[in-house]
């Protein structure tokens, strides 16, 4: 997931893909404690595409203001 094609989606849509990541994180960790995680590169995707998306929304939130 690039910054760019993040870029051109709107605020609904980041929030949406937003919690549907945390939800993934979520599930990521539990599989991890449970030692039935498979990829463990997923977690370090995940945790990089949320930080995009909120960056993006900040930069969103700081052009309205």
């Amino acid at each position: 997931m690039d910054a760019v094609d993040l870029r051109t989606k709107s605020r609904d849509q980041l929030m949406q893909e937003l919690r549907d990541l945390r939800k993934e994180a979520l599930n990521l960790r539990f599989q991890r404690a449970g030692g039935q995680l498979a990829s463990t590169a997923r977690v370090r995707t995940v945790r990089r595409d949320i930080a995009r998306i909120q960056t993006v929304l900040n930069e969103m939130a700081r052009k309205a203001s």
